[in-house]
C-alpha cells in the first residue's frame, strides 16, 4: 500500500519516514499562511499506517473537522486542516494503478480509430452489468468508490481531454458518460462524492456541454451539486458564464431547484461561498435574458 497527499489539486508521495508541514523552508510542504506555525505537523507514514501529529502549533491541526491532541491515526481520505490549509491522505492499491495505467494505453489507441472502430472499443470496455468502463472498476474491494473515481478520471480524463482537442466532442462524452453518471448518482442517493472529484465531474460536464451545444450537461452540473448540498467551486462557475452563452434551449428549472436547496442551507455558508452563491444567481438571469 502506497499513501499520499492530495493538496490543491496536487498529489504528494508519502514516503516511508516523516513528512512536515509548516512555514518553514525546512518542511517538506511549506505554507504561505499566517495561520501556519513554522513547524506545525509531522506526518508519518509506518509499514503499518499513517499518523499525524501537532508539534505545539499555535492554531492546532484538524482532522474532518475535529482538533486533535498528540498523534492521530490517519484513515483513507481523512481530512486534515492546517491553519486556513486543507488536504487529504489517500491510500493508493499500487495493482489498481498499473491496471489503470494500461487501461490508459489502450484507450489513447483509440483516438487514431474511425468513429465505427471506436464505437465497438468503447462497448467493449464495459462491463456487461453495468455499462460502467472496466477502468471505473478497480481490482481490488479495498478501494473506496472515491479513490476509484480519482482514478477513473486519471485514467478517462486525459482521453477525453485529447478527443475535445480534436474537436471530437461526442467521442469525448461516450467516454466519460457512465463515469459521470455513476458520480451523480452517488451524489443524489447521499452517498457522498470527494470535492476533487465531483469539481472534475463538473468541469467535464460544462465542456462536454460547450462542445456539444447539449443543455443536458449544464443540468447535470446543477443537479449534481444539488444532491451534494454545496456550492459550485467559483471556477466552474466562471466557465458556465460563457458556455451558457453558447448553448441553446436552456431550461433554468434544474438552476432553479439547485438555488433552492443552497438557500436552504446557506446559514452555514462563509463570505466567500455567499459570494459564489450570488454569482449562481447571476446565472439564472442570464438564461432567462437568452
Amino acid at each position: 500500500m502506497a499513501y499520499r497527499l492530495r493538496y490543491q489539486a496536487h498529489d504528494i508521495e508519502l514516503p516511508l519516514g516523516e513528512f512536515l508541514i509548516g512555514r518553514s523552508a525546512e518542511c517538506q510542504l511549506a505554507l504561505d499562511d499566517p495561520l501556519v506555525s513554522r513547524k506545525h505537523a509531522a506526518i508519518r507514514v509506518r509499514k503499518e499506517g499513517v499518523t499525524v501529529e501537532d508539534l505545539g502549533s499555535r492554531n492546532g491541526v484538524l482532522v474532518n473537522g475535529t482538533r486533535i491532541e498528540g498523534v492521530h491515526s490517519i484513515g483513507d481520505q481523512d481530512r486534515i486542516t492546517i491553519g486556513g490549509q486543507e488536504m487529504r491522505v489517500y491510500y493508493v492499491d499500487e495493482n489498481a494503478e498499473a491496471f489503470s495505467r494500461e487501461q490508459y494505453r489502450r484507450h489513447t489507441q483509440t483516438l487514431g480509430m474511425g468513429a465505427a472502430e471506436l464505437e465497438a472499443h468503447i462497448a467493449a470496455s464495459m462491463t456487461p452489468a453495468s455499462g460502467t468502463p472496466a477502468a471505473v472498476i478497480a481490482p481490488s474491494a479495498d478501494a473506496t468508490s472515491n479513490t476509484r473515481g480519482i482514478h477513473s478520471f486519471q485514467l478517462l480524463g486525459g482521453v477525453a481531454d485529447k478527443a475535445l482537442a480534436l474537436g471530437r466532442a461526442e467521442e469525448a462524452e461516450r467516454i466519460l458518460q457512465a463515469l459521470l453518471t455513476d458520480i451523480a448518482a452517488r451524489a443524489r442517493d447521499g452517498k457522498g462524492v470527494e470535492p476533487q472529484v465531483a469539481e472534475q465531474a463538473a468541469r467535464y460536464a460544462a465542456r462536454i456541454a460547450g462542445a456539444t451545444g447539449k443543455a443536458s450537461w449544464i443540468d447535470y452540473v446543477f443537479e449534481l451539486y444539488s444532491g451534494l448540498k454545496r456550492p459550485l467551486p467559483a471556477g466552474i462557475v466562471d466557465e458556465l458564464y460563457t458556455v451558457v452563452r453558447k448553448v441553446k434551449s436552456l431550461d433554468a428549472k434544474s438552476l432553479r431547484a439547485y438555488l433552492g436547496v443552497l438557500r436552504d442551507v446557506q446559514t452555514s455558508f462563509g463570505p466567500a461561498e455567499r459570494f459564489v452563491v450570488q454569482r449562481i444567481e447571476g446565472l439564472e438571469r442570464l438564461i432567462a435574458a437568452k
